[in-house]
């Protein structure tokens, strides 16, 4: 935590002798490096890449997936309403 600006305002109508303390103040969360990397290695699994129905099912889908975007950008203007 680490503190950016600090203010003391004198004449707060507070109906105290007390001065008024105003602070801006950023606060950073830590994330380990270990965490990041587990995270990352759950969520895409390269390993089953490595079996060929996987690989054949991972090809079949990525090009049906580009297919419907050429599609989708040749036949539709999306911004023409």
């Amino acid at each position: 935590m680490s503190i950016l600006d600090v203010r003391s305002f004198r004449r707060a109508d507070c109906d105290t002798d007390h001065y008024l303390v105003a602070t801006k103040v950023r606060e950073r969360l830590a994330v380990s490096k270990q965490a990041a990397q587990k995270f990352d290695g759950e969520r895409f699994n390269l390993s089953k890449l490595k079996e060929l129905g996987v690989r054949k099912q991972y090809q079949i889908e990525i090009t049906n997936w580009s297919a419907a975007l050429e599609n989708l950008s040749d036949g539709e203007d999306l911004g023409e309403h």
